[in-house]
């Protein structure tokens, strides 16, 4: 017999955590080979995580609700085979709680200071125990000992988490910050014979700039995604020097071919054709010809990639927006990205993405039109270093040329809108780019076939 230690599987490049929604095998059950075992979901999916071996689990580390790094060993399952690596230390205690660990590095913020792992834990003088980052919260807003005994916890036996601290410094000490901040105000106003008022406890991190809140206000906590998106744009924005360039097209030609051939199509093929793998093919052919979009950042060095893998954005039910990515979507025909962009979308709304299937992005494109907006100025999804916004698609009068000189006529119209990296892309390959997007667009050919 041997046992094999099953790790939190990899859910793209910039995810670096899970939570646990629910076990689907508990421990004495038997596995079969890519047996679901349980449910997780990120900021970017909600999935499985399927059994890569057969045998019976025989302990689970983390439960539901648990933040999981990616890579951490979240249960053990044995198995007969002889090459499945062995457990070491089976028997040792496991901390269910890992909060120590879920504060990613976001560039230009400020981490709060965690003590390394290797410190003892700190417990209370009633044996209660508190991690290190619930400690290392507690000493910051001057909270005492005394006061954290009072706090009740939603952990594992009674046990304090980061969460419930937060939560309570949110609700409970809302008084003691407001008059720090007030002092501190009066201080730097520099009042005459101004005394500072005695002060308990810092300002609640949650509500830096002290926000008003009356009593007919409604406070709404986010969800977890709605956390995590947060935490990703904020990110992206202090990464990234964020340029915005924009561009109006003619798309006349275009939206006159489809309104011709989408009744045959949907006939044909069994899928409604809509103008999203028209501009993902207008995407891809303007990457070919400006290959220095497709590109990441590491330090200083510039990564160019070789697949063009272009990220969708798509709305969920809950208002969120997932990026479904298609792989290799320059070697897809109009056919094949058509098919792509449905069966992803369908499945994305449901929840039924798989992992891999928001990984590996090098481009992505956000349909802002789709909302009734004409342009948008998008945020970068990291490591990309470039997003493209399509607005609505609007008819307007527009001046044409002709033979005979220039006329005014009812064209169908729409904004692009490309934010890119001026770090590596500058303002001359941005605009570049994205006008050769709306070229492809305006020239298209209303006689095609397909």
């Amino acid at each position: 017999m041997a046992q094999y230690e099953l790790l939190l599987p990899k859910m793209g490049e910039s995810v670096a955590e899970a939570t646990v929604i629910k076990w689907l095998k508990q421990p004495g059950d038997m596995i079969s080979l890519d047996d679901t075992l349980l449910e997780i979901a990120t900021d970017k999916v909600d999935s499985e995580v399927p059994s890569p071996v057969a045998g019976k689990l025989i302990k689970q580390l983390y439960q539901e609700d648990d933040v999981v790094q990616v890579g951490a060993v979240i249960a053990y399952i044995e198995t007969d085979g002889e090459n499945a690596e062995e457990i070491k230390n089976v028997d040792e205690p496991v901390e269910d709680d890992i909060e120590e660990n879920i504060l990613t590095e976001i560039p230009g913020t400020t981490q709060l200071e965690v003590k390394p792992d290797t410190e003892e834990p700190v417990k209370s003088d009633s044996d209660r125990f508190y991690s290190p980052l619930v400690r290392s919260i507690a000493s910051q807003e001057n909270i005492s000992t005394a006061e954290l005994e009072n706090i009740n916890g939603s952990g594992a036996d009674g046990r304090l988490t980061k969460d419930d601290l937060l939560s309570y410094i949110q609700q409970s000490r809302p008084a003691a910050a407001v008059v720090k901040e007030a002092a501190a105000e009066n201080k730097q106003a520099g009042t005459p014979n101004s005394k500072e008022a005695p002060v308990s406890a810092a300002p609640v991190i949650s509500n830096p700039a002290g926000v008003s809140v009356s009593g007919a206000d409604e406070i709404i906590e986010m969800d977890r995604m709605g956390k995590l998106i947060s935490d990703h744009m904020v990110m992206s924005k202090q990464t990234s020097a964020h340029v915005t360039s924009f561009v109006e097209a003619d798309v006349t030609n275009m939206v006159l071919w489809r309104d011709k051939v989408k009744k045959n199509f949907e006939k044909r093929e069994n899928e409604k054709i809509t103008f999203t793998p028209i501009f993902i093919e207008a995407v891809t052919k303007a990457i070919k010809d400006f290959p220095m979009i497709n590109v990441s950042v590491n330090g200083t060095k510039i990564i160019k990639k070789r697949d063009i893998n272009i990220g969708m954005a798509a709305a969920l039910p809950s208002g969120n927006l997932i990026v479904p990515v298609i792989k290799n979507a320059d070697q897809l025909n109009l056919v094949g990205l058509t098919k792509s962009v449905n069966d992803l979308a369908v499945r994305a709304r449901a929840s039924k993405l798989k992992p891999d299937e928001t990984q590996n992005g090098t481009f992505t494109l956000t349909n802002v039109g789709s909302f009734g907006n004409v342009m948008g100025t998008p945020i970068i999804n990291q490591p990309q270093v470039a997003i493209l916004a399509v607005g609505a698609i609007k008819k307007k009068p527009a001046v044409l040329e002709t033979e005979y000189g220039d006329v005014i006529a009812i064209r169908h119209m729409m904004y692009l809108s490309l934010s890119y990296d001026h770090r590596v892309v500058n303002g001359a390959l941005g605009g570049t780019f994205v006008r050769r997007v709306a070229d492809y667009l305006e020239n298209w050919d209303i006689n095609r076939e397909i």
